[in-house]
């Protein structure tokens, strides 16, 4: 089956083993046709000549149609009626010399003139074979179009999806390299160090995943535990996490570092705010043929409508809507809202998914 699959992606054999079986197909016809006609084994031979003279003047037709596939549609429609005529010509003149010197045994017509005989039926049939190349010429033509259009439209969507994930970590890393150089100012280079060692582990498990990609959200949340322990660094006890992801969920697919900005947006507006800090929750599970997933903070809150936060100058949750987009079409919701009693909650639903269900996307 693969084997065949190579076959007719490959152009130049795609061609004779159409026209080989073109040509036998219509020597099987004529076959079929003669049982009323003649039987003998020499008419047998004569159709089989007859087919192979055909195969043999056809070929030539192929190169002169690739030169006439440059020209105006009017002009290559005229040009190839006029190479089928002459064509189909030369195959009648074959056909009746096959008829009259090997059927008729030698016996030849008073007027050379019938030697073209049957010159409309014999254009007819090339005609067929000069429809069916050009048929099939405009087919690939157009195959190789819609393989361009979504080769390019991937491309496109690719690109977007990783400018949207390299605009997140340049927010993350300015806060972070900003809290390192106070650390360094104020004479705390342990923690600083320290610090500085989370961060090149979380780098390079985000430079490592491909935002296309979608990964378990158990590394998900193996790379939020590596964020949390850098803002841990900067708030110490201010900052309490608690998780409460379901067994199921942790297989779920997610998209990479979709959670990171929620968590950092928690962070900036809830336990930055708040002298005595403040709680960041993470759940996680699945509901049907969905995957729920929801951070909630109990900090002052946030202006909110209609679902959105209306907040100016951040990009991270609009690239979280953004991003969810460019993966999942429609099938997905991203709602912010109040949390009780004060606070705010995100949450996502997207597909659930496992394994191999991700390449089906």
């Amino acid at each position: 089956m693969i084997h065949g699959l190579k076959l007719f992606d490959d152009r130049e054999r795609q061609f004779w083993v159409l026209h080989t079986g073109g040509w036998v197909g219509f020597a099987l016809i004529y076959y079929l046709g003669s049982f009323l006609h003649d039987m003998r084994s020499i008419w047998l031979f004569v159709i089989l000549l007859n087919a192979y003279a055909g195969w043999l003047i056809t070929i030539p037709l192929r190169y002169v149609f690739r030169k006439l596939w440059r020209l105006q549609t009017w002009q290559m429609i005229l040009a190839a009626l006029v190479c089928s005529y002459l064509v189909g010509v030369i195959w009648a003149v074959i056909k009746n010399i096959n008829y009259w010197e090997i059927y008729k045994h030698g016996y030849r017509p008073d007027e050379w003139i019938f030697y073209f005989s049957n010159s409309v039926n014999s254009f007819l049939v090339i005609v067929c074979w000069s429809v069916l190349y050009f048929g099939i010429k405009y087919y690939q033509l157009l195959q190789q179009e819609k393989q361009n259009a979504l080769k390019a439209s991937t491309m496109a969507h690719q690109a977007h999806l990783k400018m949207l994930r390299y605009q997140l970590n340049p927010h993350f890393l300015f806060n972070t390299l900003n809290a390192i150089s106070t650390l360094v100012l104020i004479k705390e280079n342990d923690t600083a160090n320290a610090m500085v060692s989370r961060l090149s582990d979380f780098l390079r498990y985000s430079l490592d995943k491909d935002p296309i990609k979608k990964v378990p959200l158990e590394q998900e949340i193996q790379a939020i535990e590596m964020y949390l322990d850098i803002e841990k660094v900067r708030f110490e006890d201010r900052l309490t996490v608690s998780w409460d992801v379901a067994g199921e969920a942790c297989e779920a697919l997610v998209p990479s570092l979709i959670l990171q900005p929620i968590i950092e947006n928690a962070i900036k507006y809830a336990i930055a705010k708040t002298e005595q800090g403040g709680q960041i929750s993470i759940s996680a599970k699945a509901f049907g043929r969905d995957l729920l997933i929801e951070v909630t903070d109990n900090g002052p809150g946030a202006d909110i409508s209609n679902g959105q936060l209306q907040r100016h100058g951040g990009v991270g949750l609009s690239n979280i809507r953004e991003r969810l987009q460019s993966l999942y079409g429609s099938n997905f919701s991203f709602v912010i809202a109040h949390n009780a009693p004060s606070g705010v909650k995100v949450s996502i639903r997207i597909p659930y998914q496992v394994g191999q269900d991700a390449n089906q996307d």
